[in-house]
């Protein structure tokens, strides 16, 4: 991964207000400034309620911020659109499609002829190694499987950025790290940015390039940085990121934000 990449996503400013029933506002996020660049992974990170996924979901366009901006490629984000692919921690196969035809239907609707669209299904299709099930139905599938023919789904629409709100929380211990070594594998193989939401320390350490770390709520990022005992390197398997030096230094760093930020929570 090259750390001279340009800057794919800007978050500047941001801040969003709710306004409950009562008429009283709520302040999820306050804020929040970070980068993201081509081909980075980038982790957000932070005790629970702390507003990470409102930011998500404000990348994505489907909430409005109350303050602030967002762009992408240097364009302001004002709705949602087919330049950001989202994964949901739900799975949102249409059970009454098969896995080919679950990849083909984004791109269906946004005209892509049939010929294309079935080249390009296989071709995702095999970089989720789902090729032996492509004429399956969704209730064939495990729940690892779903999920990456949502990522497939999602990467044949050739989306500018893929967004994932903790794609993987559902799944059992050996599926998850299958799925995140395929995201590795994604990475390494495509020219894909991604923003990821997740609560899991491991995962954001073994997936992230940059873990962005927000405070409690209201959030705000109180950390931003490349983990450095990668030196700018992805790992491939699972085992192996655990075993190098300052791995274990940097989880017990992440574990003390989190400590603090959720007794800031209690007290408050």
């Amino acid at each position: 991964m090259s750390t001279q990449q340009s800057v794919k996503l800007s978050v500047r400013g941001v801040g969003k207000d709710f306004q409950l029933r009562s008429g009283e506002h709520i302040q999820a996020v306050s804020d929040v400034n970070f980068d993201v660049h081509e081909n980075e992974f980038c982790v957000l990170l932070g005790p629970s309620g702390c507003g990470k996924s409102t930011v998500l979901r404000m990348i994505a366009g489907l909430e409005e911020p109350t303050a602030g901006t967002l762009s992408l490629d240097g364009h302001e984000i004002l709705n949602a659109d087919r330049e950001r692919g989202m994964v949901f921690q739900s799975y949102t196969s249409f059970d009454w499609l098969t896995v080919r035809q679950n990849v083909e239907y984004g791109m269906k609707l946004n005209g892509v002829a049939k010929a294309e669209r079935l080249e390009r299904a296989d071709h995702f299709i095999n970089l989720v190694k789902l090729s032996k099930f492509k004429d399956a139905y969704p209730k064939q599938l495990s729940g690892g499987m779903k999920q990456r023919v949502a990522i497939a789904r999602t990467l044949a629409n050739e989306p500018s950025l893929l967004l994932m709100d903790e794609p993987f929380g559902a799944l059992d211990a050996e599926t998850r790290w299958n799925m995140q070594e395929l995201m590795v594998s994604i990475m390494e193989s495509t020219d894909t940015t991604v923003v990821m939401v997740t609560h899991d320390i491991e995962e954001a350490l073994f997936l992230g390039d940059r873990i962005v770390f927000f405070s409690t709520h209201p959030g705000t990022v109180l950390e931003d940085k490349a983990p450095a005992f990668k030196n700018g390197q992805r790992v491939a398997k699972k085992e192996d990121v655990l075993t190098l030096d300052g791995y274990a230094e940097a989880e017990r760093h992440i574990m003390k934000l989190m400590r603090e930020q959720g007794t800031e929570d209690l007290d408050a």
